[in-house]
């Protein structure tokens, strides 16, 4: 199972429930409409050269091994173990013939955007191994089996219930192993009021599409400019023009690939005032225009009843 470099605009490989798309180095992942978690088990050796996607990438085998090269490290990842890689790192990935896994994909700015999150940056930026000696891979490979379950029983709420158990994963990944906070940082944690900040979320949740700026957001949550520019990067790790950016990329992205609305309207229900703005913000978080990350995702579902 080869995966070669595309000569066309993009490569597809069929797997069980959708397509391995490819464009050059980088892989967009397909999800099942409305989620942005994907489970992908195999009992067939993969080789898939070096690729990259904004997807976190969890293997999991349970027989056999998967070989993962990144630019520094190479992990042979047993039965039994976990590897997690975080988003946007190259990596190629070698498979033992009697491999038996799931290769769990999810998009992670429903988790990144976390206040606890933030402060864990250090450990969620760089692959986590959890091998025999770990004294939390039995119970991270536990959480993870539920979320398989939940994966494949599509309950409702089925994609909520997969971030929470991937929720877990984190807490109890860095229970054990998040150094201590400095106490610089607490102290400057502790001057800012939780309930606001995440009042702030989710105000721009629902005005993201409208014409938000900093002074607005400022003034809701009842800060100067100054400090609520500070305060906002402080909390969450990201500044307040990004994190409105990142928000209304993922929206837009939903809309390409679940509607077949003009990219104009995309762009203006996505919070973008031109489509010149919107082309050129969505192809720096997506590598491509928002018209070819359409037609990458349609051509991996034509046909497809369970897209």
């Amino acid at each position: 199972m080869q995966q070669k470099q595309p000569t066309g605009p993009s490569e597809r490989k069929r797997f069980p429930d959708g397509f391995r798309v490819l464009q050059g180095r980088q892989e967009f992942i397909t999800y099942l409409e409305h989620s942005s978690v994907r489970v992908w088990p195999s009992d067939v050796a993969a080789h898939f050269e070096t690729h990259t996607h904004s997807a976190v990438e969890i293997i999991m085998p349970n027989r056999g091994a998967s070989v993962y090269r990144l630019a520094d490290r190479e992990y042979r990842v047993e039965a039994d173990e976990i590897l997690i890689i975080p988003p946007n790192l190259p990596h190629d990935l070698t498979e033992d013939s009697d491999i038996l896994r799931y290769l769990i994909l999810f998009e992670p700015t429903p988790l990144y955007s976390l206040q606890d999150m933030q402060q864990v940056s250090q450990i969620t930026q760089q692959p986590i191994y959890l091998d025999s000696s770990s004294p939390v891979r039995s119970q991270v490979i536990k959480i993870l089996q539920q979320l398989v379950d939940c994966y494949f029983q599509h309950k409702p709420m089925w994609n909520t219930q997969c971030y929470a158990y991937l929720l877990q994963v984190y807490a109890t990944i860095t229970a054990q192993y998040a150094p201590t906070a400095p106490a610089a940082a607490e102290d400057a944690h502790r001057s800012i009021d939780p309930e606001i900040m995440n009042m702030t979320i989710n105000y721009l949740a629902n005005h993201y599409m409208e014409d938000v700026t900093l002074e607005a957001a400022a003034a809701f949550a009842g800060y100067s400019k100054y400090y609520f520019s500070r305060a906002f990067k402080n909390y969450f790790g990201i500044s307040f023009t990004d994190y409105l950016l990142v928000k209304r990329v993922n929206e837009a992205a939903n809309l390409l690939i679940h509607t077949e609305k003009p990219i104009g309207d995309v762009a203006k229900a996505a919070g973008f005032g031109s489509i010149a703005t919107f082309n050129r913000i969505f192809r720096k978080h997506k590598n491509c225009t928002p018209t070819r990350y359409r037609a990458i995702y349609s051509e991996s579902m034509l046909g497809e009843g369970v897209w």
